[in-house]
């Protein structure tokens, strides 16, 4: 299933074909639009010409956080994102051999997906339960228990990036996003 959350076909297929850049653009994805924040991959791609965990993680800081805050710049906080995502690529390296996807396809319960998702360096439970979502939703990956581990997330309608598919459901997530916050803001 190719996904379509960006509104830039290139920058879809990026995280379409890998499973690093999927994650990527769900660990950049705070405090920026969400649409620009999975653009990142394909601007990390295009500058470091390739998203292998192994040569992410062993990359001169400095020089990645550079490049990352190259206009465009990769995120909102270059500097601070560029660490993470370094820190992230050595955790798939130590964790998973630089396999990202054995992230998900070795996760046998939603439990333990969820679990897994949280173990990860800038992710939270509420950012786990969403990619736990998005992998169901856009990739279908489906463990035993999926709906429970993704929470609200897993629910019909449109809630978070795991129900974006085009720009009405981009819009329908921004629209749901806003009346949180109202309602947050209201009590």
């Amino acid at each position: 299933m190719a996904i379509n959350i960006t509104g830039d076909p290139a920058a879809d297929k990026v995280l379409t074909d890998d499973p690093f850049a999927l994650l990527t653009g769900m660990l950049l994805d705070q405090q920026y639009p969400m649409e620009h924040a999975f653009r990142g991959p394909a601007k990390v791609l295009d500058r470091f010409g390739n998203l292998e965990p192994e040569k992410i993680a062993s990359a001169d800081p400095q020089e990645f956080a550079e490049m990352c805050a190259t206009t465009p710049a990769v995120h909102r906080f270059p500097g601070s994102m560029a660490g993470r995502i370094q820190a992230l690529a050595a955790l798939v390296v130590e964790k998973y051999d630089g396999r990202t996807d054995r992230l998900w396809v070795e996760a046998t319960t939603g439990k333990e997906l969820l679990k897994r998702v949280q173990e990860l360096p800038g992710f939270g439970k509420q950012k786990a339960q969403i990619f736990v979502a998005l992998l169901a939703k856009q990739l279908d990956v489906r463990p035993e228990g999926w709906e429970a581990a993704a929470g609200d997330y897993a629910l019909p309608g449109r809630r978070s990036v795991a129900d974006v598919v085009d720009e009405q459901s981009l819009a329908e997530v921004r629209d749901y996003k806003k009346q949180k916050k109202a309602a947050a803001k209201a009590v």
